[in-house]
């Protein structure tokens, strides 16, 4: 296992086709954005729990299909990463004064 420490709006590549996205957070809770293909199945330790499943490869939660993301939601999610590197800066800017 791997352990990282990474900024707010600071990223991991897995392979070649997903992107892990760290948006900040909390002591207690992390917001991360995940890039990845449908093809792969992402879910939480928490869903499995609720479903009696173990975090265990062939295990497998089905949801219905994304109807995809809004041009407004992704607007948002894009304001949020740049409000975000901004602030970012700012802090490094005033750290390095």
């Amino acid at each position: 296992m791997l352990k990282l420490t990474i900024k707010p709006g600071e990223y991991l590549l897995i392979g070649d086709d997903i992107k892990l996205v760290f948006a900040g957070g909390s002591s207690k809770n992390l917001r991360i954005l995940v890039d990845a293909p449908k093809q792969y199945n992402i879910v939480r330790s928490e869903a499995l729990a609720s479903y009696g499943m173990a975090a265990e490869p062939g295990n497998e939660v089905k949801h219905y299909p994304d109807k995809g993301i809004s041009a407004e939601a992704q607007e948002k999610i894009k304001s949020i990463l740049m409000a975000e590197r901004k602030r970012i800066r700012r802090e490094e800017r005033a750290a390095a004064r």
